[in-house]
Parts: C-alpha cells; structure tokens; sequence
C-alpha cells in the first residue's frame, strides 16, 4: 500500500475519532505528497525512496519549527509541532540505537577502506544512503567524524 493511500486511510479515521492533532499532521503529509505528484518533472507516482525522503523532510520541518518555538517560548505552537512530529515519524522505520547505529558504521568503515578524517565524505555517501530513515544525517556525521578521529591512521 502507498505512503498516499495510507494517509488516505488515516485521514478518514482521524476525522471519525476528531483527532485534530493527527488530522493536522496527516493533511500535511498529504498536502506534501500532491505537491512533490504534480511538480514539474514528477512521473505522478511516488517510489518508496521517495516517500521516504518527503517524511524525513517534513521531520527535519517539524524538529526546526519546535526548536525554533521553544526558544522564543512560544509552548502553545511548539505543542502542535511536537503532536504532528509524533505523527509524521509513525510512518519512518524505527530509529537506530547509538550502539547499533554505531555498529553499522563500523561495518560500512571496513567495507570502503576508511582509516582518516579525510575518508569522511566516502563514508557519509554510502552511509546516508544505506542508514536513511533509520538514522539523522546529523547523528551520522557525528558517529563517523568520532570513529575516524579514533582509528590509527
């Protein structure tokens, strides 16, 4: 079942149950998903890659506008990111734990050779694609930037 005909489901469900947070964040997605169908260029129909890469765009959405809130306390909007964040990230793959996400590169760094911090854009190219959706960019960079700063040149 696509990423839209789920939102689809969801959306009728939410509405039945008056769950405005989930209503919110599904339309969203939704909204997101007919955007990215009828830009130019798009072939109309979504891969799962690219289903991917919208949900994880609307997170790093979410997580800016929830910071940028609580900093400027605004709690009343920072609370409607957080409730449409906990949504969204229900159709991502569960996260990595640091151990595992830790074990996986590892893996990859014995796989491309890496042994320096000048290895660093090798290892995020192969990393950012076999970790996506399981593992933030951001927390990839760091683990690899302290892995390789740790290996013995």
């Amino acid at each position: 079942m696509s990423l839209e005909s789920t939102v689809n489901d969801q959306i009728k469900t939410a509405m039945r149950a008056r769950d405005e947070a989930g209503l919110r964040a599904l339309r969203a997605i939704k909204a997101a998903i007919l955007l990215v169908k009828t830009s130019e260029g798009a072939s109309g129909e979504m891969t799962p890659e690219e289903e991917l890469r919208l949900l994880q765009r609307l997170v790093k959405q979410r997580r800016d506008a929830l910071e940028i809130f609580e900093r400027q306390g605004r709690e009343d909007l920072a609370g409607k990111e957080r409730e449409e964040l906990v949504v969204i990230e229900r159709f991502l793959p569960q996260p990595l734990t640091s151990e595992a996400l830790e074990a996986e590169l590892r893996a990859i760094l014995a796989e491309t050779g890496a042994r320096s911090p000048a290895d660093m854009g090798r290892v995020m190219g192969v990393a950012t694609k076999r970790l996506a959706g399981r593992a933030d960019g951001r927390a990839i960079s760091e683990a690899v930037k302290t892995l390789l700063a740790n290996t013995t040149p």
